[in-house]
């Protein structure tokens, strides 16, 4: 079982958003785009925000990401939201 999960992971990425604003995550795809796209900064040498401890980049973006140390953005500029 994956800890955290899916849905505990759009909750906190959702967390700030303001009543009646769009949600930052939407899907479980979202979480794992941003996921991977996290875990290819540390692989390509970006300092991580948590503890590794031998962990792998993947698990470490996932940590981070619960753990509100990196945010996931709308990075699409033709969303008005």
């Amino acid at each position: 079982m994956l800890h955290p999960s899916y849905s505990e992971l759009i909750n906190v990425a959702n967390s700030d958003v303001d009543p009646g604003e769009a949600p930052v995550v939407q899907s479980r795809y979202s979480i794992v785009i941003a996921s991977a796209k996290r875990a290819r900064q540390i692989i390509d040498g970006e300092i991580p925000e948590v503890k590794a401890d031998g962990k792998k980049p993947l698990s470490i973006a996932v940590e981070e990401l619960f753990e509100q140390k990196v945010r996931i953005t709308n990075d699409d500029p033709n969303n008005e939201a």
